[in-house]
């Protein structure tokens, strides 16, 4: 994956857990995060994408989450909750991104922003969530060696 989305993961990781710790409307943290140079070295396209996507399907995300996760989705670190979050986006709504990349990029994000050893929690979830959503991605993978 490349550097810019890898930044632009970042700040949608801080923009979420903003949006979660205070309720601030998501247009006012996405124009803070613009007008304050924050999106530099990141895909800013790709930035709104996962942002304003995460937010718009929240319920969907939340349910598809609930399966997998040990406790209520609002008792999850508001951190790792927002990391599970945009991974589950990802493999709802990027099928182009291959799934283990959207792991890896979760793990990236949780041992860079997680508590010690949240990026094992966050494997295991998105890990049995994609083996759920990309089924059939997978099955290929194992088929092709």
């Amino acid at each position: 994956m490349s550097l810019v989305k890898r930044n632009a993961r970042k700040c949608a990781v801080q923009a979420l857990y903003q949006w979660q710790m205070s309720a601030m409307d998501p247009h006012e943290i996405e124009k803070s995060f613009q007008d304050d140079g924050l999106l530099k070295g990141a895909q800013k396209t790709f930035f709104s994408f996962i942002f304003q996507g995460v937010i718009q399907q929240l319920s969907q995300l939340d349910v598809a989450l609930s399966e997998f996760v040990d406790r209520p989705i609002e008792r999850i670190d508001p951190v790792e909750r927002a990391i599970l979050r945009i991974g589950t986006y990802e493999l709802m709504n990027r099928l182009e991104t291959p799934y283990r990349v959207i792991i890896n990029e979760g793990v990236d994000l949780a041992k860079h922003f997680g508590a010690e050893g949240s990026y094992k929690y966050v494997n295991g979830i998105l890990d049995k969530l994609s083996q759920k959503l990309r089924a059939t991605e997978i099955q290929a993978k194992k088929a092709a060696g």
